[in-house]
């Protein structure tokens, strides 16, 4: 080998260590230095996460190139924490990727990796340093579940739905597929559990906005906002960073069973600002006040002794309230509700029913209206008129019952016992009468029966003595009296015509 040759070779074995940066890259092998091929090959064990190239993706698995001496294996189950994924959809040819080595050589001699182990391992690496600096992290909503969301943080981390956004969301489905940040608020590795807060992370970022939104609010100032949520005792307005609170007692002028009866949530409303808590950070709004208040219409147009048309609003144990205008209504106390003793309102009128009232008292300061029913003329008691076309329509029920009783009974003992249908079915009439005239028909033959009995009673003491002297003893035998025969009728009538002819010859 000339020397020319000789530098040649020595140069780029020199050029060769140097690229490749150590002299453990060429061996000497019977008096020649040649590439040291396995100095190339990366040592690591089971466990160990290493990262490569996707150089390959099929449809059940994904080959990664680490500078092993063959591609490493990431079967499809091992890509992802989400269940049935393509592993198109997760990386493409060309991407770098951290990959756990689950087996060096399995028996087919691959080596196999898991991305989603190596993930997992990273994951919770970056997670437990969030916790405990009090950052938050960021993942993709990869399922909605029963109670919130799971997001994908190389661990599956669960967004409870309370805790999604400021106020409680109705549709959770919105999310999906969102990236969203949060903060950890539970941590426990060893049962693999990840719970976040996105609402903790909203409320610190308008926690300066409420701080400037109640700098430049005042008492008495009108504002603009959205009706966000609805209790029982009133309903909150969002004010674009901060909430206030409109009591049930200041949504209307009239009563408010419940505040939905008056608002919807997401409703756009005006309200007055009516107390400001710069310290709790709380703000109370009402809803009247930006309406037209009835009772200055009733101070300014309605006098002591008028009378007015109401409608009666509810009732309780003290009287009864009365609607006399919308949003206005007073009292008539149980005194005031009629002449004699009231023991109980309902006794003189009912919910719902138009009356006229007599304005007996006007208190402008407790916004208060007494009223009088007994105080009104007669010409104006329309409530009198109603509660006796209730008694007259009882009535008339009433009768109408007792009638359709009196059928049934007659129905009922038609059919008590065969022996009666066979009386009945003998005696059938040529035409069924009305159930009105068969009663006063029946009334009729009783009215007569009696009557006839009566002068029986009169005219024949002593022959009805008789005959229950001879009667039998036995209750069930009891024979009634036999009428006498035509011969002895025409004897009866005889005797007193000869006695009256014998007194005139005598005389």
């Amino acid at each position: 080998m000339s020397d020319q040759q000789t530098g040649d070779t020595t140069a780029d074995i020199d050029e060769a260590q140097t690229l490749e940066g150590g002299h453990d890259l060429m061996i000497e092998v019977d008096g020649k230095m040649v590439p040291n091929y396995d100095a190339t090959i990366m040592s690591f064990e089971e466990g160990d996460i290493v990262t490569g190239t996707v150089v390959r993706v099929d449809k059940d698995e994904v080959l990664v190139d680490i500078g092993y001496k063959s591609e490493g294996v990431v079967p499809a189950n091992e890509l992802s924490i989400r269940k049935s994924v393509d592993p198109s959809e997760e990386v493409s040819v060309g991407d770098v990727v951290d990959a756990l080595v689950l087996t060096k050589e399995d028996a087919d001699g691959r080596l196999i990796l898991s991305r989603k182990r190596a993930r997992f391992e990273r994951a919770w690496q970056r997670i437990e340093k969030a916790a405990e600096e009090g950052t938050p992290v960021t993942g993709n909503v990869i399922e909605v579940v029963k109670g919130g969301l799971i997001l994908d943080l190389g661990v599956r981390g669960f967004l409870p739905a309370s805790l999604v956004d400021i106020r409680r969301v109705a549709e959770l489905d919105e999310f999906l597929g969102q990236a969203l940040e949060c903060r950890v608020i539970e941590l426990n590795r060893f049962r693999n559990n990840v719970v976040l807060s996105r609402r903790a992370v909203l409320e610190e970022e308008r926690r300066g906005a409420r701080e400037q939104i109640l700098d430049r609010m005042n008492v008495g100032d009108l504002v603009s906002g959205t009706i966000s949520n609805i209790v029982d005792f009133g309903a909150f307005v969002d004010l674009d960073g901060i909430d206030g609170l409109i009591h049930i007692s200041e949504l209307s002028w009239s009563h408010v069973n419940h505040p939905s009866e008056v608002l919807t949530i997401g409703q756009k409303v005006d309200v007055r600002v009516l107390d400001i808590d710069r310290e709790r950070q709380r703000i109370s709004l009402g809803l009247k006040q930006t309406q037209k208040d009835p009772w200055q219409q009733v101070f300014e147009n309605r006098q002591v002794n008028e009378i007015v048309h109401g409608k009666v609003t509810k009732l309780v144990s003290f009287g009864a309230f009365v609607e006399i205008e919308e949003g206005v209504e007073g009292l008539i106390h149980i005194s005031e509700l009629a002449q004699h003793h009231v023991e109980d309102p309902s006794e003189i009128v009912r919910p719902g029913q138009e009356v006229n009232v007599k304005i007996i008292e006007i208190d402008p300061d407790r916004r208060r209206l007494s009223l009088s029913l007994k105080r009104l003329e007669p010409e104006y008691r329309i409530h009198e008129d109603a509660f006796v076309d209730e008694e007259e329509e009882g009535e008339a029920g009433e009768e109408y019952l007792e009638a359709e009783g009196v059928e049934a009974e007659e129905g009922s003992a038609d059919t008590e016992s065969p022996a009666a249908e066979a009386s009945a079915y003998e005696e059938e009439p040529a035409e069924e009468e009305p159930a009105d005239a068969a009663l006063e028909a029946a009334d009729e033959e009783e009215i007569s029966a009696a009557t006839a009995e009566e002068a029986a009673e009169t005219e024949a003491v002593a022959e009805v003595e008789t005959a229950e002297s001879e009667a039998p003893t036995e209750p069930e035998a009891v024979a009634e009296p036999e009428a006498p025969t035509e011969p002895e009728a025409e004897a009866a009538a005889e005797e007193p015509e000869a006695a009256e002819e014998e007194a005139e010859a005598k005389e």
